[in-house]
Formats: structure tokens, C-alpha cells, sequence
């Protein structure tokens, strides 16, 4: 293809920021094909993506996080920029990263949400062979089957990969552990439980219920006030793929968890890669709890909350916790 035409359309996506159906509409082709073309151009050096973490900032965030085994990367957004131009700008770098991580058969987890529905809007295309892209968490309520959010977001990230998307049509959270552990014991579930176990790259985002953008779950009727109450009770802060988590990062005694149907922290601990993106200085509280749930290899955000995380974590010393379970 002429590299006129894919720079047009490298131009329209990563400078303009317009969608690849936005694109597909205009350019009259498929949305498939957009993606092809955006990878044609980064082969043939149209395109050339880098990840910059202004030193200023990370520092001060390593110092915290290298006992974690986090890295951090930090995105240089303008001062008194909107919450959604902050969470448009980490979401690209985040969609950067989590491609470069992706190869041939690889499978990458998500979970639902503001976050990263931002993040998967802003994927470079990257034609894989044999990847799949799998549902972390369950997205059905009481309110509704949690298909048309839940679904839609993980098509569009298997579009970006070529892959095959494995849904899990769960509840987000059961209504008594009892329901949870006999539907655990179905074939069809546990085997995309067992592909939990297994996935090369996660990606998700932390929920806070003070957060500028809240989390879906707490906006959509997921949870009744008496959960809340009972959260409140329990000295939660916020959650990571709907499970539960204090600030010095236990989880395991939360009695709401046991109705959760996201991967715990401890699963996610044992997969390579698990890649949180956070943008809001609210949600400190919250990420410091998952941060320190050991839930997190790589951690992206505006340099704004990055710099209120570092001044949290040094008011409030690393706390003498045992390792959650």
C-alpha cells in the first residue's frame, strides 16, 4: 500500500486521535483494514512508538515501589487539564505498552471498566497469530447481563490483535457465596478460570467510589447500600477487578469477596505481566491498597496522580503487613 495513504491514517490516529471506526467510516473501508494499515506502518518505520517516563517523576515513584517490583511509568500531561484529556492521554500510552507486550499466541486478561475501555479504545493494531484476549471479571447484575458493556469492550480488543475473544458470563458479584462455588465447578467456567491462570499479559484499573471518573461498578447498580455500608465497615478503599481491598493491601477476609467473580490479587500475582492504569489523585488511597496487594508489575499515570501517590506514600510510611493471601 502507498505509504502516503498510511501515514494519512497514522496521522488521523495517533496525532488527530481519531478512532479506527471513526477512520474506517471516512476512508470508506473496513475496521479491520485500518488496523492492518496502522501496522503496515509502523514495519515499514512510518511509525515509530516510544514510552516516555520523565524522570522527575519516576524517581520519586520507584523509591516506593521497587520493593513491590512495580515499575512506573508516568505520562506528562498538561497542568489543569480536564480528568478526561488526562485519562485520553494515559490510556494511548497504556495502549502502547500493552501491545509491545503482546505477541503470536499470547492472551491478554482484562477487566471491565472506565479505565480500560479507555485503553482499549486507544490499542495499536497488531495482527497476531493464535492470541485471545479473555474476560477477567463477570459483568451481569441484577439491573442488566453485563453483555453489551462487557462484550463490546473485549471484541474490540480481540479486533486489535486479530484474536479470539473468550467472554465469561458471570455475575460481577453473586448474590451468596454458595451460587459462586457451585457455578466454579461448571466445565464451560473453569475452563476460563484455568485461562486466567495462564494469561502472559492483564490489564486493569482500580475502582474508588471517590474517584473524579467513578468506577462502573460503583455507578451501575452493581452494589446495594447495604454492601457499601458493609465495605465502609470493612476499612476498604477500593478494588481491583471487583475485589475488595484495604490500604495495606489484605483482601482476603472481606466477606464480599467471597461473591466477587474477579481474579484475586493472589491469582494475578502469578501471571508475568498485570498492568494497572490509573489517572485521578483520588484513587490514591485505592491504588496504594493494590499496589501493596502485590497485584501490580507495571503501573501507568499522569504525572498529577504520581506526584499525589509519592506525597501519600511518604506521609504515610510502608506499613509492616504480611503478604496477602
Amino acid at each position: 500500500m502507498d505509504e502516503r495513504e498510511l501515514a494519512t491514517v497514522a496521522h488521523s490516529y495517533y496525532v488527530v486521535g481519531e478512532t479506527m471506526e471513526a477512520i474506517a467510516k471516512r476512508v470508506g473501508v473496513s475496521r479491520s483494514t485500518v488496523s492492518r494499515m496502522l501496522a503496515d506502518a509502523r514495519e515499514r518505520g512510518i511509525v515509530r512508538i516510544t514510552i516516555d517516563t520523565p524522570s522527575h517523576d519516576s524517581a520519586g515513584l520507584d523509591r516506593h515501589l521497587a520493593h513491590l517490583g512495580v515499575s512506573a511509568h508516568v505520562v506528562d500531561v498538561r497542568e489543569g487539564a480536564s480528568p478526561l484529556a488526562r485519562l485520553d492521554a494515559v490510556a494511548r500510552t497504556a495502549g502502547h505498552l500493552v501491545s509491545s507486550l503482546m505477541g503470536d499466541g499470547d492472551s491478554l486478561g482484562i477487566a471491565w471498566g472506565t479505565t480500560t475501555t479507555a485503553v482499549v479504545d486507544r490499542l495499536p493494531a497488531k495482527p497476531l497469530r493464535d492470541a485471545t484476549v479473555v474476560q477477567l471479571n463477570g459483568a451481569a447484575s441484577s439491573w442488566t447481563s453485563g453483555i453489551a458493556y462487557a462484550g463490546d469492550l473485549l471484541t474490540r480488543a480481540a479486533a486489535a490483535y486479530d484474536a479470539h475473544a473468550q467472554h465469561f458470563p458471570t455475575p460481577a458479584f453473586f448474590d451468596a457465596p454458595e451460587a459462586k462455588r457451585l457455578l466454579w465447578h461448571e466445565a464451560s467456567v473453569r475452563r476460563v478460570l484455568d485461562m486466567h491462570r495462564k494469561l502472559s499479559v492483564a490489564l486493569f484499573g482500580v475502582g474508588s467510589l471517590s474517584a473524579e471518573l467513578p468506577s462502573h461498578v460503583y455507578t451501575a447498580h452493581y452494589l446495594s447500600p447495604a454492601d457499601l455500608a458493609e465495605l465502609e465497615a470493612e476499612n476498604v478503599v477500593g478494588d481491583v477487578c471487583t475485589v475488595f481491598v484495604r490500604e495495606d493491601g489484605t483482601y482476603a477476609d472481606i466477606a464480599l469477596n467471597d461473591r466477587s467473580s474477579g481474579p484475586t490479587p493472589g491469582l494475578l500475582r502469578s501471571l508475568p505481566r498485570r498492568i494497572c492504569v490509573v489517572v485521578g489523585a483520588a484513587k490514591v488511597p485505592a491504588l496504594v491498597g493494590v499496589l501493596r496487594s502485590r497485584a501490580v508489575t507495571d503501573l501507568v499515570v499522569d504525572r498529577t496522580t504520581a506526584l499525589a501517590l509519592v506525597r501519600h506514600l511518604e506521609h504515610r510510611p510502608p506499613l509492616a503487613v504480611r503478604l496477602p493471601g
